[in-house]
């Protein structure tokens, strides 16, 4: 048969089985066509081994048909002048500022590429309250701010002369912060996210907890959505894909992500070479994700309805993004020409559109109708969560001054006639004389746009965003749940974390607290000796525990619970620092005043996740981060990627986080005991971060009314025993090292007649903190009686020479010694850990009880009170090699 004969009879084939499809498709609808197909694929991989080829992404066009979609219930026109009034509103703002002050910064193009995917999400979907009380949670793209100010500016909730103050938060009146930030903004913006990458993870995790608050019984389960509106580039951060399988294996279906893909990041295109749409659907639906693709608008329609071949959708599927860029900036003659110039078949199709048409075709995140039956689609789909791409321009609407270039992430200014140009596409009532002074406009009160913009946010409950602390503070007081670790564990011996944990296990079981504590752990349970909370509160489960574990004949056996109470989330410490963020601001999101403790290894917090934890502070996040294995020198045996000697310093520049290393199992209890009064009965915006060891010792009952210096982070726990021996110290412990400290000031008052007072250093942030506001409060009151900084309090009129002694950098003392009366001689951990045990590495680190003893005697020295030959002997005796390696630099 000859090739031409062997041509027609497979398009004849190929037709007779189209028309078969349309007609299932017509009888039975698109579900029982699918099951034909996979009927069919099956059936032929059985009879002659066909195998279909792989493809981990559907045809380059709108995954809903246009039959399929729902219909658009608003004013499209009404729609579009409100849409126009928030475009130009946010230009305004953005180009006013840097009129005003040069370099001032802002962004225009990503909400001029987002502005119809949030409008529709405003009029039609986010809910502030359904009629049960529950409601959407929204995690805005950070650059698309000036946006949201617009809409809020329509809508009444910001007052002009605010917009006039966009990025200029400290002039009179006050201004709106650059992106959202709940600590600046803390009635109007609830989620931190211009850090790329954290909004979806955060989404993720925070989807999660409402499903824990309502599997543990904390929230009626009501149906809210949690949306996160992203850019393309932003999904190449890690933290943006990290995590997404945790979403489908748990089926959270009140999870939407919005990926606003104009294909364009900072510096040029996202993909200039491949398809973004096509990569991020390949990877979500292999994670499980229900994908929508909104591609195409309502102008393209016809084209692939009328596109039986496929020739057009394969063409589509072909160009690069690159070029899709290239199209976007030039003319319809050049569009017509080199996307549809290939095939004349394809020219055929468009011989009825003029360029200009061609130009204007609009693609599918820039119309309404097919955003909101992508969002129609979402909101309704059960059992997996959802990820809508959507195709825009960036800097839509900019013209000539950005429209889909390079450039326009950086766009800041328009000239007139820029702006003219703006105004006319998009229909602003303003005149040709008022476009130099770029004025914001808001139409009158008892306008159309002004009336239906209410209307539609009071069907949907009320405005977004808006942040409400609605919880109920806790009322009972707790210091007899911590009572019996103030007096000591006798002769056991235990580490500060098997006491923190005995104390997680006691609020566990407190009637008020008990059920609102989040204990959260990555993977490490069972270092932390937290296996025994296992059989008592179990480890959340969304289904519960459907295998039997292999450990279940043992006493602490991993016990799943679909009601469990412990977050045990893997090896993660950006999805354990998530949820951490969801639980400490529940009291806000939810109203309810959830208490998490997240244990973690120490070394793996400030260090690996410090930007979680800036943002944690920013959203004004409540709770207790526990460093594990703290210290440099406690965690024996595991060498330079696990020994934390960085962490309080890392802390240091959280401005709300308290951070203290504490060295007793009574310390841990006030502090504890003090922070749940402060966050969760006072409402204080703060969070904790304490330090916890593994090595065990004899916990001491605590000296006496020690607790307010515990709290600001300086007490005087074990005085010299000679109150007349003319050699005097004051030596500083903290944490691990306090121990080592304590032995010295034996050694020096036995063998060198050196009477040692010792002082446990709670905190060292807490110190310089309280010394730098009595600074600054003495500057501005210089008419006043000076203040004196708690550190010159404690030690001002002391005796003797000063030394400190810490398991972390050295700068971690040295940022008091200021306040001191006489210089001080500091020990630290500065340098790379070893793989050792705690005696070599205190030994290798020039931190204990022998190095202490040292270092004493050098001062002592220095002042001129003993001789150098007591130094030498003294090396001598303590084993002290003095050509040692440096750790710093060993």
């Amino acid at each position: 048969m000859a090739q031409t004969e062997t041509d027609g009879q497979e398009v004849l084939e190929t037709r007779e089985w189209v028309d078969s499809l349309d007609y299932v498709l017509s009888q039975g609808g698109p579900v029982r066509a699918g099951r034909l197909l996979q009927q069919l694929a099956l059936h032929a991989r059985r009879a002659a081994g066909v195998n279909l080829p792989f493809s981990a992404t559907t045809p380059y066009q709108n995954t809903i048909a246009s039959p399929q979609q729902a219909p658009f219930p608003g004013s499209q026109e009404m729609e579009r002048r409100i849409k126009s009034l928030v475009r130009w509103n946010a230009l305004a703002m953005v180009v006013r500022a840097n009129k005003i002050q040069e370099g001032i910064g802002g962004h225009i193009s990503t909400f001029a590429s987002a502005a119809t995917l949030y409008e529709v999400a405003f009029n039609h979907f986010f809910q502030a309250k359904t009629e049960s009380g529950d409601r959407d949670f929204v995690y805005f793209q950070g650059h698309a701010a000036p946006g949201i100010y617009s809409r809020a500016y329509l809508e009444g909730r910001i007052p002009k002369e605010k917009l006039e103050n966009f990025r200029r938060e400290l002039k009179p009146g006050g201004g709106l912060s650059s992106y959202p930030h709940p600590w600046l903004m803390p009635n109007f913006w609830e989620f931190p996210t211009v850090s790329m990458g954290l909004g979806p993870i955060q989404a993720i995790y925070h989807a999660r907890f409402i499903r824990y608050l309502e599997n543990r019984g904390l929230k009626e389960s009501t149906g809210g959505k949690v949306w996160a509106f992203l850019g393309d580039g932003e999904m190449d951060e890690p933290e943006s894909l990290g995590s997404i399988t945790l979403a489908s294996r748990e089926n959270l279906d009140n999870l939407i992500f919005v990926v606003n893909c104009n294909l364009q990041r900072l510096d040029g295109p996202v993909r200039g070479n491949g398809k973004i749409i096509q990569e991020l659907e390949a990877i979500f639906r292999g994670a499980g994700w229900n994908v929508i693709k909104v591609i195409w608008g309502s102008d393209w329609d016809s084209l692939i309805r009328n596109d039986r071949d496929g020739i057009l959708v394969r063409r589509l599927g072909e160009i690069s993004d690159g070029q899709y860029q290239k199209y976007f900036v030039e003319s319809g003659a050049y569009f017509r020409q080199n996307l549809f110039g290939t095939d004349p078949r394809l020219l055929k199709m468009v011989e009825h559109l003029s360029d200009e048409q061609l130009a204007r075709m609009r693609l599918g995140g820039h119309d309404p109708i097919k955003v909101h039956a992508a969002y129609r689609a979402a909101v309704d789909h059960t059992g997996s969560p959802t990820i809508i791409l959507a195709k825009t321009i960036k800097g839509y609407g900019l013209g000539e001054a950005g429209e889909g270039k390079n450039i326009t992430h950086q766009q800041k200014k328009l000239n007139e006639e820029e702006l003219r140009e703006f105004r006319s596409r998009f229909g602003i009532p303003m005149g040709d004389e008022e476009i130099a002074k770029v004025p914001f406009y808001r139409p009158a009160e008892d306008s159309e746009e002004i009336r239906y913009l209410r209307a539609r946010r009071e069907a949907l409950g009320g405005y977004v965003p808006q942040r409400k602390a609605r919880s109920v503070a806790i009322s009972g007081a707790h210091t007899e749940l911590f009572k019996e670790f103030l007096e000591g564990s006798e002769s056991r011996e235990v580490s500060t974390t098997m006491a923190f944990v005995a104390m997680l296990r006691k609020m566990l079981k407190d009637p008020e607290i008990g059920k609102l504590v989040v204990p959260i752990v990555p993977d490490e349970a069972r270092t932390f000796g937290m296996e025994s909370l296992f059989r008592t509160v179990g480890i959340y489960s969304s289904v519960g525990q459907k295998y039997e574990p292999v450990d279940v004949n043992t006493l602490l056996y991993y016990k799943e619970a679909q009601d469990g109470q412990i977050l045990e989330e893997g090896i993660t410490e950006a999805g354990s620092m998530a949820s951490f963020i969801a639980a400490g601001s529940a009291y806000a999101t939810h109203g309810i005043n959830t208490i998490p403790f997240f244990i973690y290894y120490s070394m793996f917090g400030f260090q690996r996740i410090a930007d979680f934890i800036w943002a944690a502070a920013d959203m004004r996040t409540r709770g207790f981060l526990l460093g594990g294995t703290s210290g440099r020198t406690t965690l024996s045996g595991e060498g330079l990627q696990h020994q934390d000697g960085n962490s309080h310093v890392l802390a240091m520049p959280v401005p709300n986080l308290l951070a203290y290393d504490p060295a007793f199992a009574f310390e841990i209890a006030v502090i504890i005991d003090e922070g749940i009064r402060r966050m969760y009965k006072e409402g204080e915006s703060i969070f904790y971060y304490i330090t916890v060891m593994n090595e065990p010792y004899v916990m001491p009952h605590m000296p006496g009314d020690v607790k307010d210096g515990i709290l600001k982070g300086l007490y005087k726990y074990k005085p010299a025993a000679n109150k007349k021996a003319k050699l005097r110290a004051q030596l500083l412990g903290s944490g691990a090292i306090l121990n080592e400290v304590l032995q010295a000031q034996e050694i020096l008052e036995k063998n060198y007649g050196v009477a040692a007072d010792v002082w446990s250093v709670t905190s060292y942030k807490c110190l310089y903190t309280d010394g730098i506001e009595t600074e600054r409060w003495n500057r501005l009151h210089p008419d006043e009686t000076p203040r004196v900084p708690y550190v010159k309090q404690c030690l001002g009129e002391e005796q003797g020479v000063f030394v400190a002694a810490s398991d972390y950098l050295k700068t971690l003392p040295a940022m008091i010694s200021k306040w001191l009366p006489r210089r001080m001689a500091i020990l630290g951990t500065d340098g790379f850990g070893r793989s050792e045990g705690r005696t070599s590495l205190r030994d290798f680190f020039e931190v204990d009880s022998r190095f202490v003893v040292l270092a004493t005697l050098h001062e002592l020295a220095q002042e001129g009170l003993v001789g150098e030959a007591t130094v030498q002997n003294a090396m001598k005796d303590l084993a002290i090699n003095p050509e040692k390696p440096n750790p710093v630099t060993s």
